[in-house]
């Protein structure tokens, strides 16, 4: 009995801390403040949440039709459970102040339940509130972006377990070590415009752990595409949302932002047309869901480079990333050991790898004057690439490992694969007694 009303217990003993520790300011700063930038922060932050959506429509149209509920569900709640998470303590772990020095994590204490949020000294030129919640929507897209590697199979409340320790353990630590003016990445000097790092390559490799860890789907004849529409949907959103994700990360509305607007776009759609050509080169005609996933993987490499390439190298970025993807989606499709459901790791995690060891070769002073050191590709220098190869391999390191032992935690906890019977007859049913039906949908 205990167990059924656990999570309702759970919220019932956050919202009395929300009593507790209301988090009323002593004076709200305004002096320094514009209200430009305001307003683009502002829009780009609910840019970056319709993503969320966005990606639930794009996996969703990927799926087995008894599985399309539970499979969007999964990126859905995690706008309910993160937003609670990142309030808690959340933003502190990835933005308090520095623990002890180490340059590893912050202080959960700093802005425990928001606490001096409203009243922090501004960032910039945007009010210090804004930003906690412009990158809330980055901690709440990262773990419905791994969701697609063991789609199908997983247990929804098992799930809601390993996300939020993900999000404590994973997520938000390797924020602070990257975004954090502490942070040990941070003072190292290695370059992450939007979320390379933190995001894609966090979620690839706990997408990969999950996929090793859950095992393989039962059934054999996997769906390509059920629902193209709905794939084509989703990337649209994405693509919209990811404006506010790479664009807003300037932080204000000035020539940087929109020098990233410009190669987001640039990356995407050049990426879209190579992983086109890709299919044609091995015989395939040029399908929808292959430009959509194509334009996709070019957001994903362009992230950690945005605000630091021009937008020429941006089409560079985007098509090489591509081919790249295409090229490990066909090796682990060879080896037959990993049943990745949707992709995730060849396309995110390898995207967003791709995309940090080309910020090391084209990151430019002249497109942004806080690189301090430029890529190879530029004066010659290998410091920052070579900073970029080490960050790279404790970032998967941590998140591969980290994610594996996460998972094996939550499994103790919660089973997370569901039983045989439930996969066979879907998750929709199973988890959540509800079902898509296509047909539905035209009924007059």
């Amino acid at each position: 009995m205990l167990k059924k009303f656990a999570p309702l217990i759970v919220l019932l003993a956050v919202c009395v801390l929300a009593l507790i520790f209301p988090g009323l300011p002593k004076s709200i700063p305004t002096e320094g403040l514009n209200s430009g930038d305001i307003a683009w922060l502002l829009t780009s932050a609910a840019f970056v949440l319709l993503m969320t959506p966005g990606l639930a429509f794009f996996y969703g149209g990927m799926v087995n039709p008894k599985n399309v509920i539970s499979t969007m569900l999964q990126s859905f709640v995690a706008m309910g459970i993160i937003s609670i998470l990142w309030v808690v303590v959340g933003f502190s772990v990835a933005f308090g102040d520095d623990f002890h020095g180490l340059g590893i994590v912050g202080d959960p204490s700093t802005f425990f339940m928001f606490k001096d949020v409203l009243d922090h000294a501004p960032l910039g030129t945007i009010p210090f509130v804004l930003f906690a919640f412009f990158q809330l929507k980055f901690a709440v897209i990262t773990p419905a972006l791994f969701t697609g590697s063991f789609s199908e199979r997983i247990r929804f409340t098992s799930y809601i377990i390993f996300m939020i320790l993900f999000c404590l353990f994973i997520y938000a630590p390797i924020a602070h070590w990257t975004w954090h003016a502490d942070g040990f990445l941070f003072k190292m000097g290695v370059l992450d415009f939007a979320g390379g790092t933190v995001v894609h390559i966090s979620a690839g490799c706990a997408a990969l752990a999950g996929a090793l860890y859950l095992g393989k789907r039962k059934d054999k004849n996997h769906p390509t595409a059920i629902n193209v529409p709905y794939i084509l949907l989703g990337t649209g959103l994405l693509w919209f949302g990811w404006f506010g994700f790479n664009a807003g990360s300037a932080v204000a509305a000035n020539p940087l932002a929109a020098s990233a607007f410009a190669a987001t776009n640039v990356a995407a759609g050049a990426a879209g047309i190579a992983w086109v050509f890709v299919e044609a080169a091995r015989g395939k005609k040029p399908s929808a869901m292959g430009f959509c996933i194509g334009a996709v993987v070019g957001l994903v490499a362009i992230t950690p480079a945005a605000g630091f390439v021009t937008v020429s190298q941006a089409l560079f970025i985007g098509s090489v990333a591509s081919i790249i993807s295409a090229g490990a989606i066909i090796l682990l499709a060879k080896t037959s050991i990993v049943d990745d459901t949707l992709d995730v790791f060849p396309c995110h995690g390898v995207g967003g790898m791709s995309g940090m060891i080309f910020t090391g070769l084209f990151a430019s002073t002249a497109v942004n004057a806080a690189v301090a050191e430029q890529g190879l590709f530029i004066d010659g220098s290998t410091d920052l690439i070579l900073k970029h190869l080490l960050a790279l391999a404790i970032v998967v390191g941590y998140s591969l490992v980290g994610a594996y032992v996460l998972l094996f935690i939550t499994d103790k906890i919660s089973p997370l694969r569901v039983t045989p019977e439930e996969e066979e007859l879907g998750l929709d049913t199973t988890q959540h007694d509800e079902k898509f039906v296509i047909a539905d949908l035209v009924k007059k």
